[in-house]
């Protein structure tokens, strides 16, 4: 009678000990630790030297973004201000992105708690929060990596982020706004990490805007220091600020010309994400030819 009371005992500690396991984090668990090097194969002149003046297309803004875009100067860029500003979470991934990545992890379960994301440009930790905490309230402060949660989707790991800075959709001065909310999707397949990432922005998208980006694991790797201090590059005068009026930037046509393509298409818009646009660019007039450079 007694030992049949330890078994009894024991099966219950046993499945007691099971469903603990199974109710924890581990379970579908992916290891992303270690070293990233950045594939930049996709839209690589987008991501490396930067977009052109003007170059909407394919991307579900509104009138409100392109407004935005058509007054912003490249000088901005070399005003001391604005000469360090890192990456945001939601386009750090497309520049200089070698990225570290590790752990915290319970003791009990053995399940990661929260993962650390650090990239090689201007090294941005970012803190993925695996506990189940809640968001903060929306009048908390908003910061370039914001405030991200993740859960497990199977062997997806699902990323959602609010509380960012205002940011850009792309570099030529189409703006994200602060109310933005970023969801993102890690898989691993072997050595290959693809981030599929989506960004919501009710101010100056229309429409969902999708990008994909992938690393390769790399054995060994190390990020190196990254800082960046700001400096009088171009002396200009005090107040300065890099702007065109509306209706006064001189190079919005540039890029449609260059590459014969309709500037009502360069302009962008959801309509322009879609394969079937191209019948609506067939009936479209030709750009104006570039200027004649002086001899």
């Amino acid at each position: 009678m007694f030992n049949l009371r330890i078994y009894r005992i024991s099966i219950l500690v046993l499945f007691a000990m099971l469903a603990a396991a199974l109710a924890g984090p581990a379970v579908a668990q992916v290891d992303f630790s270690g070293g990233w090097i950045t594939k930049t194969h996709e839209d690589l002149p987008d991501r490396g030297p930067g977009p052109e003046i003007a170059d909407y297309a394919g991307l579900p803004i509104n009138d409100a973004a392109r407004f935005r875009a058509d007054a912003w100067d490249a000088q901005e860029l070399e005003v001391p201000e604005h000469e360090c500003e890192p990456h945001p979470a939601d386009y750090g991934p497309r520049g200089p992105a070698n990225m570290r990545v590790w752990g915290d992890m319970d003791p009990l379960t053995k399940g990661i708690t929260a993962w650390h994301m650090e990239l090689s440009y201007m090294l941005p930790n970012r803190v993925v929060y695996m506990d189940g905490r809640p968001h903060p309230s929306q009048y908390a402060p908003h910061t370039w990596q914001g405030f991200s949660t993740g859960e497990w989707e199977g062997d997806l790991l699902k990323v959602t982020t609010t509380h960012l800075k205002e940011g850009w959709v792309r570099r030529n001065g189409l703006p994200r706004s602060a109310t933005a909310t970023l969801i993102e999707y890690y898989v691993r397949h072997h050595d290959v990490l693809t981030l599929v990432a989506v960004v919501k922005d009710p101010v100056y998208l229309t429409e969902p805007l999708i990008r994909s980006t992938s690393w390769v694991y790399q054995t060994g790797f190390q990020l190196y220091p990254n800082y960046c201090v700001p400096t009088i590059e171009i002396p200009h005068p005090k107040g300065y600020v890099a702007y065109h009026l509306p209706g006064k930037n001189p190079f919005l046509t540039e890029f449609a010309s260059r590459w014969n393509i309709p500037i009502e298409a360069s302009r962008g818009g959801a309509e322009t994400m879609y394969p079937e646009y191209r019948v609506k660019i067939a009936a479209m007039p030709a750009p104006p030819p570039l200027p004649r450079k002086q001899p």
